[in-house]
Order: C-alpha cells, then structure tokens, then sequence
C-alpha cells in the first residue's frame, strides 16, 4: 500500500484590515511626513488621498486623525511630555506621530475604548517602528490615559481586583 503524502493545511490569512485601522496607517504616513518635512498639511494631505486603496479607509476617522494631531500637536506633546523619557522631538518620528494618534484618540475618540486606542497605537508601532518602539508607545499610552481617561481607567482596573 502506498502512503498518501501528507496534506498542507492552507496557509492563515492575516484578518483584513478594518477601515478605522488604514485610517490610522493613513494618518500615521501623514504625519510622519509632516513631522520630517513641516510640509503644509494640505498638500499632505492630497497626497495621502491619492494613494492607492484610500478608499478602504475611515475618511472621517482619517481626516479627525490627521489635521486633529496637526492642529493640536503643541497640546497633544504637553499630554506626552509628563510621561515620556525625553523632548518628543527627540522621538524617531514614527513613535511621535503614533504617540500623537493614540494621544488624539485618548483625548477625542470617546467611542475608542482607551485599551483599543493603546492596542490600535502598539500595533502601528509594531508594524512601522523600531524593534521594540512598541513597548515604549505602551508605556507611555497606558500612564497617558490614566490623564485623559481617568474614570474608564480606574473602571477597567477596579473590575481586575
């Protein structure tokens, strides 16, 4: 009798990309080119709007994610100071921009819940920084929220105990 050889199981798909995660992405290309450059965000913005599957993404969470972070990134790094271990402009600029997002939603995305808006930053930082940038954007994200979520933090921790 002859041995059947054995059958690949087929290969994982990675789940598809939700639209309120291409915004981020969208939104994080943005701003890194804003940060490097100091490009006028509208012709970033463009840009950005041009690019091949923009259409899959959150227009709406996108454009609060982008002008918001642009707009309010003065305040949005004083929320970042108290917590980070150096001047954010001394930050690689992708942990900046994804610190700024996550700081954005934090503060305006209501609807986010706070361990989603830290979880949706870390993977940003997982998919486009540094080794180990996203233990940083954690760090820094959970000590942040505790600012702008107080209440949905001690929450979440008192339902822990």
């Amino acid at each position: 009798m002859q041995d059947k050889p054995a059958s690949k199981a087929p290969a994982k798909r990675a789940p598809a990309k939700s639209a309120r995660r291409r915004s981020r992405e969208a939104a994080l290309q943005g701003l890194y080119q804003w940060l490097l450059t100091g490009e006028d965000i509208g012709a970033i913005d463009a840009h950005m709007r041009e690019q091949d599957g923009f259409d899959k993404l959150d227009r709406a969470h996108y454009d609060a994610l982008l002008h918001g972070c642009v707009i309010e990134a003065a305040d949005l790094d004083s929320v970042l100071a108290a917590h980070v271990d150096r001047k954010t402009t001394e930050l690689s600029p992708i942990e900046h921009g994804v610190l700024m997002i996550g700081a954005y939603e934090l503060k305006h995305c209501i609807d986010v819940p706070y361990k989603v808006a830290i979880n949706e930053a870390v993977e940003l930082a997982k998919s486009f920084g540094g080794t180990d940038g996203h233990k940083y954007v954690n760090g820094v994200l959970d000590r942040a929220a505790e600012d702008l979520r107080p209440l949905e933090v001690k929450a979440a921790r008192k339902g822990k105990s």
